[in-house]
């Protein structure tokens, strides 16, 4: 049986600033090694290696990406070895307190020539002053689309039924899990549905979902009630002892965008833009709060007002994710600073390093 490789974010580039999930997807582990090191240390490609070679082996694996690259690697995880390995350098500066974890770090600080880097110091400096220029940009309008969006929400939540609001939630419940209980505690994990990212929204739903029998896709509109139905779910599932899946909304942390509960088999997330799907196979099912809520007519009456405040929130988003891009260029010339200066035996050095104990674990 071939073997799964789950995606998703554990920390995002949010209204709220740099926000992070990634301690409570670490609870568990026994063993946990915090890679320390600046940017093009080899960090991302250790853990992508390790993975690759622990999925080979049959062994499924969690590999946590980077909102600012999403095609770099911030941490993997070998549930069945009880093993995480992670990006401790900042902005996600990770200590973890999981009770009963055995630590490591392992500084790949080590691996530069130092008398290279020090005659690019100014260079350096001045590339990291840009680059964190650019991401306190970034966030400052993040934060100003939410307030956006909030004006938006508020549109449709003085037109809704919250009675039937109720109902639907009800209804919710009861198809989820009719009298399912299985009375011990449940193991939760928060983590992000998507991140904002230099090269705009980016999420892994169609891999989080893959093989679930259930798939609800909750459409609708801003404050119709989608988060808090999902947080109802989750809530109930961890009451009923069931381990969960919370993911954030990536621009909004306090808000959830999906709930996945493996052991029943179904996930039911927030299904419109920027991360909008359609059901495409059996067991899929559109849930419309829309539709269920909200006075009819709504979007026709004030289509004025609601037109206004979506153009405002895409153009502020826009110039938040430019900025993220910005910041980007800034980080990949440092990178190409650090590679030059890098002594990459070092680097082969630390991985199989770990990978003979991760070995030695599976005896």
């Amino acid at each position: 049986m071939a073997a799964r490789i789950l995606r998703y974010f554990a920390d995002g580039n949010t209204a709220l600033g740099f926000y992070s999930l990634f301690e409570s997807n670490l609870q568990g582990l026994r063993r946990i090694f915090i890679l320390k090191g600046g940017p093009g240390t080899g960090k991302s490609s250790l853990m992508n290696a390790i993975g690759t070679e622990w999925a080979e082996r049959g062994y499924d694996i969690e590999l946590i990406h980077c909102s600012s690259d999403k095609d770099s690697i911030d941490g993997v995880i070998i549930p069945a070895l009880g093993v995480g390995i992670v990006d401790g350098t900042a902005p996600h500066v990770i200590e973890p307190k999981a009770p009963g974890a055995a630590r490591e770090y392992v500084n790949l600080g080590e691996v530069w020539d130092s008398a290279a880097l020090i005659s690019q110091r100014e260079i350096i400096e001045e590339l990291n002053r840009k680059a964190a220029d650019a991401y306190a940009a970034a966030y400052s309008r993040f934060a100003e689309a939410l307030n956006i969006h909030d004006e938006w929400e508020k549109i449709y939540f003085e037109h809704m039924d919250f009675g039937r609001a109720d109902q639907l939630t009800a209804l919710m419940l009861e198809q989820l899990f009719g009298e399912a209980n299985l009375q011990r505690s449940a193991d939760v994990k928060h983590r992000f549905l998507g991140a904002a990212t230099p090269a705009g929204s980016v999420d892994f739903v169609p891999n989080l979902t893959e093989g679930l029998w259930r798939r609800f896709f909750l459409k609708g509109r801003a404050g119709t009630g989608k988060s808090t139905i999902l947080r109802t779910i989750a809530s109930e599932a961890e009451k009923r002892g069931f381990d969960t899946e919370i993911y954030h909304c990536g621009f909004d942390p306090h808000s959830l965008d999906m709930v996945i509960v493996r052991e029943l088999d179904f996930a039911i997330f927030d299904s419109t833009s920027p991360h909008e799907y359609y059901p495409e196979r059996e067991g899929d099912v559109i849930v419309d709060t829309y539709e269920a809520v909200v006075a009819p007519g709504t979007d026709e009456r004030l289509a004025g007002p609601l037109e206004e405040v979506s153009t405002q929130y895409k153009a502020t988003m826009k110039t938040a994710i430019a900025a993220l891009a910005e910041a980007k260029v800034h980080r990949d010339e440092l990178k190409k600073i650090y590679i030059a200066a890098i002594d990459f035996s070092v680097v082969d050095a630390a991985r199989n390093r770990i990978s003979a104990e991760l070995a030695s674990m599976q005896a």
